[in-house]
Parts: structure tokens; C-alpha cells; sequence
């Protein structure tokens, strides 16, 4: 699909890069959530079912300084059923490639389509400082499908990001630059603080709305974020903005740690050198953020790490976000999980239908972080959230856009 890049005035207060416009005609999709229907089943491509964002009061009855935007804008300006704009937001990790597509309802939104495959783009980039050309090859297949959902969904505006890949590999900018020729996407290299931010905004209805604060973490495939909240401030409509209160990036994630230490054969000790080394970035920030005193905290956890803890925990014979989203897990049951990851073998850990072989190698590097989270700030429970930057984006474009006071003044 050849696309074309062009320029246009930007509305107020946006900052609007070139933008890819389609000239074919939209499709409009049938009524449904959740990943399309190629993804829904698929381990590789994703697996794990996305739904909308529910407020945090929904979410308990099912239960019992930002960077510069790359805002996208398409060649369809409403869907044609009822004049719903559509949105999507593009998430492109160090281990990860994901895509949500979505349009607004009440006070969140309703996934239409998504999309989620493990690249590994910062495959080496610790050892070579460059992206490889195996990891490009596998984020432009990946990009080019998500660029085709886009157009088949008739998204109005996206927002399309990368992460700690692109800001620490030394040919960044000219992969950037090949994703553009290649697929036709302007990629948005965006800081560690607008990464942070992304995350609490998307996690935020998950927070305990009792709670007096909590600590979000987001254990990524390059970075790590650690985000202080405090409790949120009553929000007329749609998702209550995050109180940040501090944060902290690590410089490290699963993809990084397990390349230095392994990831097939984890013994005992070299599981403790790697809490070691990730406690020693911790600490700094637990010395000033970390006194809970009697405040009522929990932690908030958003990662393939956690996802797959819960999914562990709750002996699922295949994922479900259902049930894994907004569930909550005490301190010791998230330590009987990760003791009995540690002694399973890495050929256990692939037939595990919530870990599997592209997680295998990964998923104790990514437990090794949380241990040296949990230990930082000492809480009774957690909370896992599967959502995080790109429901952070949608969140942020649709607020932006007016569209909750919209339907407010409709009423």
C-alpha cells in the first residue's frame, strides 16, 4: 500500500509532524471487541483479548511534562456510524509491538481492533548499540499490519510511539527514517517522563479509589517506569487524570537484564545478581519516595511480567484479560508464583500457556524487577493491569479532542 506524507495546519495548542493519508475508502467493522478476529487466538500475534477502559467504579461491579506529538490524522474524519471518531494508538517497545484502535463510549472507550507481537527490537542493542537488521525486518512486518488495520478501521487520529529501543540505539533515526519509506508511518521517539506519564494516565481507573496512594510500575523490554500517585481527584467525566507525585526510570527491562545474565538457565544465585542490580536504581528513589508510614498503598503493576504472574497464579489454561486485568493478588501469593517459576526448567516455563517460548527466556528477568520492587516498598497487595501506554495515548487524545464533554452536553 503506497502512502503519501504531507503537511497541514495544526489545530491550537497541537504539534502536528507530517501525516500519512490513504486514499482508499475505509471499511467499516462489524460490531465486536476485543482483537480482530486473525488475533484473537493467536499466540504470536498477541493472544491476550484487549477491551475497553472501564472506569474504576465499573471496573469494582465486574469484580465484586509531555513529549512532542506525532498526532496523525487520516483521510476519514468521522466513522459513519453515528459521526464516532476513531482513534489508535501504536506502542513500539523494546520486546513489543502493539496497536489499539478504538473510539469513545461513556466515560472510556470501546476497543474496536488490536494487535500485539513480540519483535524484539532491542534485540543485542545492549552489546551492539545499533538495531539489527533481523529486528527491523520483523517491526516493519509487524508496523505494516498494524498500518493496514489503521486504514481498514477508518482511524481519524493516532498517535504512533517508540521507546527505549529508539532512544538508546545509535541508528535510531535512520530506522525511524526506514519505517517511514518502508511502511509509511511517522514513529514519535518519545522521553522517559512522557513514557511514565502515558502509563499512570492509562492505569490510573485501576487505582483503589481508598487507597491513599499507590506505586505503578511498568516493567518494559528496555526501561523500567516507577510512578509515586497519589489518590485521584474526583473527575466529572471520563478517566480521572493521574497525580504524580515522583517517578523514576530504570535503566534497564527484561530484554537488557536477561542479555546480561541469561534467560534460558536462571540458578538461584544468578536470579539474586539480578535483584542485586536492579535494587541498587531502586533504592534511590525508595530513599525519598519509599516511606509509607500507616498509609493505606498498593502496588499497581503493568508489564508482560505481571500480566503473566496473574495469569500463573490463576492457573489459566490459556490467557484471558478478563480475568487478568484489575485482579488483585496478595504479597505472598506473588511470591509462591515467582518461586514456583524459578523451579521450573526453561521447557516448563514454554509449555505454560500464559508464558510460552517467546516469554520463556524473558519472564525471570522480568520477576527479578518486581522482587526488587516489592522489597523497595513493602505492600500487602497488587493489582495487575493489562493497559498502560496505549490506553494512556487514547485516554489523552480523546481529552484533548473534548470528547467526554462532549457527550456531557448531550445529555
Amino acid at each position: 500500500m503506497r502512502a503519501r506524507r504531507i503537511c497541514c495546519a495544526a489545530r491550537p495548542h497541537d504539534t502536528l509532524d507530517p501525516i500519512v493519508i490513504w486514499t482508499s475508502a475505509a471499511v467499516e467493522p462489524p460490531r465486536m471487541e476485543g482483537f480482530g478476529a486473525e488475533e484473537r487466538n493467536s499466540m504470536r500475534d498477541g493472544g491476550r483479548e484487549t477491551g475497553g477502559l472501564d472506569s474504576a467504579r465499573e471496573q469494582e461491579h465486574l469484580r465484586s511534562r509531555p513529549g512532542r506529538q506525532t498526532l496523525h490524522r487520516y483521510g476519514h474524519r468521522d466513522d459513519r456510524r453515528g459521526g464516532l471518531p476513531t482513534y489508535a494508538a501504536l506502542d513500539l517497545g523494546t520486546n513489543n509491538c502493539r496497536l489499539l484502535v478504538a473510539r469513545p463510549a461513556g466515560d472510556g472507550f470501546r476497543v474496536i481492533d488490536a494487535f500485539s507481537r513480540i519483535i524484539r527490537l532491542g534485540e543485542g542493542i545492549s552489546s551492539s548499540g545499533r538495531i539489527s537488521e533481523a529486528a527491523i525486518q520483523r517491526a516493519v512486518d509487524a508496523l505494516a499490519v498494524c498500518r493496514d488495520k489503521m486504514r481498514n478501521r477508518g482511524v481519524t487520529r493516532a498517535r504512533l510511539i517508540a521507546t527505549e529501543a529508539c532512544r538508546a540505539a545509535e541508528n535510531g533515526e535512520t530506522f525511524r527514517a526506514r519505517i517511514a519509506e518502508e511502511v509509511g508511518l511517522e514513529l514519535e521517539v518519545i522521553d522517559r517522563e512522557t513514557e511514565a506519564t502515558l502509563a499512570a494516565t492509562g492505569c490510573t481507573p485501576l487505582m483503589d479509589p481508598h487507597a491513599d496512594a499507590v506505586l505503578l510500575f511498568d516493567i518494559g523490554g528496555g526501561s523500567s517506569e516507577l510512578v509515586r500517585l497519589d489518590r485521584s481527584l474526583p473527575c466529572h467525566r471520563g478517566p480521572p487524570p493521574p497525580q504524580i507525585k515522583a517517578w523514576i526510570s530504570l535503566p534497564m527491562g527484561v530484554v537488557t537484564l536477561a542479555e546480561r545474565h541469561g534467560g534460558h538457565l536462571v540458578t538461584r544465585d544468578i536470579y539474586a545478581a539480578m535483584i542485586a542490580e536492579v535494587a541498587a536504581f531502586v533504592s534511590r528513589f525508595a530513599a525519598e519516595h519509599g516511606a509509607l508510614g500507616d498509609a493505606q498503598v498498593h502496588l499497581l503493576g503493568t508489564s508482560g511480567t505481571v500480566t503473566t504472574i496473574a495469569g500463573v497464579h490463576l492457573e489459566l489454561r490459556r490467557y484471558e484479560r478478563r480475568r487478568v486485568d484489575g485482579c488483585w493478588m496478595g504479597n505472598e501469593e506473588a511470591t509462591r508464583v515467582i518461586e514456583r517459576l524459578l523451579a521450573m526448567s526453561y521447557e516448563d516455563r514454554v509449555a505454560n500457556p500464559c508464558i510460552g517460548a517467546e516469554r520463556a527466556d524473558l519472564v525471570l528477568a522480568g520477576c527479578a524487577i518486581l522482587d526488587a520492587i516489592r522489597a523497595a516498598f513493602p505492600c500487602k497487595r497488587l493489582r495487575v493491569a493489562d493497559r498502560g501506554l496505549r490506553e494512556g495515548m487514547l485516554v489523552q487524545m480523546m481529552r484533548a479532542d473534548g470528547i467526554w464533554e462532549r457527550e456531557a452536553r448531550t445529555y
